[in-house]
């Protein structure tokens, strides 16, 4: 996609962090649903890999992680042509606009942060400033393309309210530089939960590798993960919400297919644990073997890769440079 893009359509950005698998979680909450909005939007999809590094990576996973994210992309129905699909580490605007917000945002505000609680309890042995300051270089992501939209889950509202707050804040003292960003909301799809404990959110961080199906697992993996899902101690399926086991399944059948919840009742209510797990299984797979088919493709050729990522790097530079200069000159630096 060209630097010059239709200034009509409004931006949206989001990103995925490059450590890790995708579990159906990541592509069914976030990854399909960006492609629906590639043709309505101007789009920025980010491999966040500077976020990556506030726990300890292995330099080859990490490398080898980020380029393979940045094909699943493009295997899932993202155009490199209609959007700016790049990585975090290869716009250097990035970390020098988080410096510059770092010295506009207050240490209380940080460190009411729930992630941070979170995380720091999770890696207590690495409680580093990145993870403290991480959503000030979140912010840095949003303002620095003028963004109008973000996508954002429950768990990262917060950091979008400190992007808004740091935006109003320099605004408020320099005259109009940044967008505020608000929340693109989309329609609630189904929220994908763990195959072993279906009352929390499926995590590709899980020590049990059968609580979560990998974007990239192989047909016979997936119908055994999908197999050993938790149920319950009833014989026959009914969607409901005191049922997590079973309702978990047949939203995973409802993304899958693209079937309504109701389509998906009238399918599925009534059949046995094997006949729901062998059908949710199937449908799963029909979804996942073509995306996987073009990752293959994507990643054997390694020049086109290599191509994307040097344009989509150019792209994203160029907007983000638009943004700091006028930053840089708000403050004072010398030109």
């Amino acid at each position: 996609m060209n630097s010059n893009q239709k200034t009509e359509k409004q931006v949206i950005f989001s990103g995925m962090q490059s450590t890790g698998i995708i579990t159906i979680g990541n592509y069914f909450g976030a990854l399909k649903n960006w492609v629906k909005l590639q043709d309505e939007y101007n789009c920025l999809f980010c491999v966040v890999d500077l976020h990556s590094i506030t726990v300890k990576q292995d330099p080859v996973k990490l490398r080898q992680s980020s380029r393979d994210l940045l094909a699943l992309y493009i295997a899932a129905g993202l155009d490199p042509d209609k959007n700016i699909m790049y990585y975090q580490s290869h716009v250097p605007q990035h970390a020098e606009l988080s410096w510059i917000l770092g010295c506009y945002t207050y240490m209380g505000e940080l460190s009411r942060m729930t992630q941070f609680k979170e995380k720091s309890q999770k890696h207590a042995e690495n409680i580093n400033s990145g993870l403290f300051t991480y959503p000030i270089l979140m912010a840095a992501d949003i303002l620095l393309f003028q963004t109008d939209l973000v996508p954002v889950g429950q768990d990262q509202k917060q950091h979008l309210e400190l992007a808004r707050d740091l935006a109003a804040r320099f605004n408020n003292i320099y005259g109009n530089v940044f967008k505020i960003p608000e929340p693109y909301i989309a329609k609630v799809g189904a929220k994908i939960m763990s195959l072993q404990e279906p009352n929390k959110k499926m995590s590709k961080s899980d020590e049990n590798i059968n609580a979560f199906v990998s974007l990239l697992d192989q047909p016979n993996v997936v119908m055994n993960k999908i197999k050993r899902a938790v149920t319950d101690s009833y014989s026959e399926a009914i969607y409901s919400e005191d049922r997590p086991g079973v309702k978990n399944l047949m939203d995973i059948y409802s993304c899958a297919t693209g079937s309504s919840i109701e389509q998906t009742k009238q399918m599925l209510e009534g059949k046995g644990y094997g006949d729901l797990k062998k059908t949710v299984g199937e449908a799963l797979v029909a979804e996942m073997e073509p995306v996987q088919k073009r990752f293959e493709e994507i990643k054997a050729d390694k020049a086109y890769l290599d191509e994307i990522i040097k344009k989509n790097a150019e792209s994203a530079s160029y907007l983000a440079n638009k943004t700091l200069r006028k930053v840089k000159k708000k403050i004072g630096f010398p030109e």
